[in-house]
């Protein structure tokens, strides 16, 4: 069984994505690992090139920026990167940025492809999902945050980034997919609020027609309090995280027992919590 890694990135050291972080937590798992590298302004090449494995190839791209809507530019570099994997892998691993893999996860992701290899009724494996917010001790517990995506596909190129990159199809069509117990660590929304800001005005422009149309402002600081609702995170960090961790130069605090939820919201989530389902729950992928 081959296995390719495969990602995007442009500037990674302006927007503080901890990029190298998601490359060495799949590591492990790749035989070869395609970073698909976006024209960028700062040190991003120099960051990536720190990475001695032989596995790491870096192939060069320029971004559409003219495919504002909907953030299609995402998927057009993802398809990209996937494009350039080795053609005799079985199984591709798609990891964004700001995505971490726990170590403890490498093993029970790789039993699952040993697993489903040859069933080729499963086009793909799911993973469940952890979304940081604010620092590294919460998480968002809203139905506003994806609870699983999927991260590995077969090495087939009629199966496309959806999109805005966050899963796959196949002709428009939802792939069907087996789920596994492992997650993906997501730090997109932990980051000195100064380079949230920064992060999220380029991130604006990925989706709005014109410059006119942003809602951020690049002097402001984000405000990490308008979130509704968060939960205290009990376990433990990968290790690849440590160093960013211990590094982390701002203070947030947040009172998990207040949750400014509608009615509504609150009930779909006494609803989940009692019976295990998430109803009305928005899938890229169907569980077979």
């Amino acid at each position: 069984m081959k296995i390719s890694g495969f990602t995007f990135v442009r500037n990674a050291v302006k927007y503080d994505y901890p990029v190298i972080e998601a490359i060495n937590s799949i590591l492990p798992l790749c035989d070869e690992l395609i970073v698909c590298l976006g024209a960028s302004d700062d040190g991003t090449a120099a960051l990536l090139e720190s990475i001695t494995s032989h596995k790491l190839k870096i192939i060069h791209s320029v971004w559409d920026d003219s495919l504002r809507k909907g953030g299609r530019v995402l998927a057009e570099e993802t398809n990209k990167a996937f494009d350039a994997i080795a053609s005799d892998s079985d199984w591709a691993v798609y990891i964004q940025a700001d995505e971490v893999i726990h170590e403890k996860y490498i093993s029970i992701i790789r039993q699952g492809m040993e697993q489903y290899l040859n069933d080729k009724t499963v086009d793909c494996l799911v993973l469940n999902y952890l979304h940081f917010y604010g620092n590294y001790h919460y998480v968002g517990d809203s139905r506003n945050w994806y609870r699983r995506e999927i991260r590995i596909i077969r090495n087939d190129h009629t199966i496309r980034s959806y999109r805005d990159a966050q899963g796959f199809r196949r002709k428009n069509e939802k792939l069907n997919g087996k789920l596994l117990d492992a997650y993906v660590y997501h730090y997109g929304w932990v980051r000195n609020p100064h380079f949230l800001t920064a992060k999220q005005v380029g991130f604006e422009k990925l989706y709005k027609p014109d410059d006119t149309k942003l809602t951020v402002k690049q002097d402001e600081l984000y405000d990490y309090r308008k979130v509704a609702s968060l939960k205290l995170f009990t376990g433990d960090h990968p290790a690849v995280m440590q160093k960013r961790i211990n590094a982390m130069d701002w203070n947030f605090e947040f009172d998990t027992r207040k949750k400014r939820l509608p009615l509504k919201e609150k009930v779909l989530l006494w609803i989940e919590k009692l019976t295990g389902h998430r109803l009305f729950e928005f899938r890229n992928y169907k569980l077979v």
